[in-house]
């Protein structure tokens, strides 16, 4: 609430009264929408989601070809019907950008904000609330990712390593300059994988957020991984999640990379575990590239992304007897539902588990004392 009884976002805040303005429709809009924003910022929501949302509803704005007091709904229907049949976009990213559309409406249309009255007063019209539960998805299911999306196999994980360092050796053999980044994106493949970390918390390391672990001294420096940059809940900061080093394989070649190869890059000093030739930090179409380019070098299915190294990770930890919590925790999951998601156990794990199960209920049978003991 600021001096004058006005809350953020109101109206009153960003139209002075009784000024006449040179175009009412667009001005009225921009309005509304820097009101929106001011009432998400005091949400505590992301930039990144606050700037998401406008371009939604700019975009919506665009294909009704009217302003906010004249939506339909009816011109959401055809809006999202463009979507699916022409851009083809997926469940998860249509129901989003519904949402966005949903909750302006809901900002203009509340009274408290004043903007009602202004259309009423300016336009004739005021708005109305187009999103409803009969012309919206329903968020029905737990997971919405393409049903194509996987965990790597033990094999094709072991061939897309042996993949990324054969491109090292064939750059230096052949005396060619462009090692350090193949070197720096084989090692940071892997400790994804190793540490079940999501792209953008890969990418956001530095040097710094490694730290030993008192019970895994064997480790050494790389024991545990303190992942500042976890996956945020709507309207919090970054969730933060301490990660134990459970192959010793990655302790290995992060030493080696810390101490041999990283401090070869110009921008070293910055502190960016991954550093890049012109920037202090990899970027993301870096990561994407090449992951691209040995997947598909390989022949491996498309459906395999960055995100399958998380997948992988969960999976292959239960398959090798890892406690179900214990994997929970290392990849941040709230809800074990969640973890069950990810993991994509072979039909082989299955067999196993299943001829256990069946060969002890049989020794049991077989066994009477035994099992009155």
């Amino acid at each position: 609430m600021t001096n004058d009884g006005l809350i953020p976002g109101a109206a009153g805040l960003h139209l002075v009264d009784g000024l006449p303005l040179l175009r009412p429709d667009e001005q009225v809009f921009s309005a509304m929408l820097d009101g929106w924003r001011n009432q998400q910022l005091a949400r505590n929501l992301a930039f990144g989601t606050i700037d998401g949302r406008e371009n939604t509803v700019r975009a919506f704005a665009r294909h009704a070809d009217a302003f906010p007091w004249r939506w339909t709904p009816l011109m959401v229907d055809e809006w999202c019907g463009d979507l699916r049949a022409v851009h083809h976009l997926k469940r998860s990213t249509l129901r989003n950008y519904q949402e966005a559309v949903r909750s302006f409406c809901s900002y203009i249309t509340d009274p408290a904000y004043g903007w009602p009255a202004e259309c009423e007063q300016r336009f004739g019209t005021h708005p109305v609330q187009v999103c409803h539960e009969w012309n919206t998805a329903v968020h029905v299911a737990e997971a919405e990712a393409d049903a194509g999306k996987r965990a790597f196999t033990r094999q094709e994980l072991q061939a897309f390593f042996d993949h990324a360092d054969e491109q090292v050796d064939r750059v230096r053999e052949a005396g060619r300059k462009g090692w350090l980044p193949i070197f720096r994106d084989g090692v940071l493949f892997k400790t994804a994988y190793a540490f079940g970390l999501r792209r953008n918390e890969a990418r956001m390391l530095d040097v710094v957020d490694f730290g030993r672990n008192p019970d895994g001294s064997e480790f050494g420096e790389y024991g545990v991984l303190y992942v500042r940059h976890g996956k945020a809940q709507k309207g919090s900061p970054p969730k933060r999640r301490s990660v134990l080093t459970v192959w010793p394989w990655a302790a290995e070649i992060l030493e080696q990379w810390d101490t041999e190869v990283r401090p070869l890059f110009a921008t070293a000093e910055a502190g960016a575990l991954w550093p890049s030739e012109r920037g202090p930090r990899i970027g993301f179409s870096q990561i994407n590239t090449r992951f691209a380019a040995y997947r598909d070098a390989l022949g491996l299915d498309r459906a395999l992304d960055f995100h399958s190294f998380r997948r992988s990770y969960v999976t292959h930890l239960i398959e090798g007897g890892w406690d179900a919590r214990f994997v929970q925790e290392q990849v941040g999951h709230e809800h074990a539902s969640t973890t069950s998601i990810y993991t994509c156990v072979s039909s082989d794990f299955r067999t196993r588990t299943l001829r256990r199960a069946l060969d002890a209920t049989l020794d049991a049978a077989l066994n009477p004392s035994r099992r009155k003991r």
